[in-house]
C-alpha cells in the first residue's frame, strides 16, 4: 500500500474509519443507539479483523440525521424509514439531473 492509497482513503466517504466509540462520541450519542440503527438496518457497519464495528463518514451522516429525528420525538423505526426515503429521493434527484444535463447537451435547442 502506498502513501497515496492511504491518503486517498481520507477522502473516501465510504471508508470505514471510525470505531463505534469514536462514532458515538462524534454524534453525541451512545454505542447502543448505533447498534439500534444497525438492528433497524439503517446502517450496516463493516467489521474489523477483530470483529469490531467500523463506520464511514457517509454512515455517520445518516446516523446523525436519524438522531436528529429521534431527538425530536420520532420513534427510531420511523426515523430510519424517513432517512431511507430521504436518501432515495436525493439519489433519484441526482440521477434526474444527470439525465436532464445529458438530454440538454444532446439537443441544445430543446433547452431554449
Amino acid at each position: 500500500m502506498t502513501a497515496d492509497d492511504t491518503f486517498g482513503r481520507l477522502d473516501d466517504d465510504d471508508y470505514p474509519a471510525y470505531t463505534m466509540g469514536r462514532a458515538a462520541e462524534m454524534l453525541g450519542t451512545t454505542p447502543g443507539f448505533l447498534r439500534a440503527l444497525g438492528e433497524a438496518r439503517l446502517i450496516t457497519p463493516l467489521r474489523s479483523e477483530g470483529g469490531h464495528r467500523r463506520y464511514s463518514r457517509y454512515q455517520l451522516r445518516i446516523a446523525a440525521r436519524a438522531r436528529e429525528l429521534v431527538d425530536r420525538g420520532t420513534p427510531i423505526e420511523a426515523a430510519c424509514r424517513i432517512v431511507i426515503l430521504e436518501d432515495q429521493l436525493e439519489e433519484a434527484q441526482r440521477i434526474n439531473a444527470e439525465y436532464r444535463r445529458a438530454a440538454e447537451s444532446a439537443n441544445p435547442t430543446a433547452a431554449e
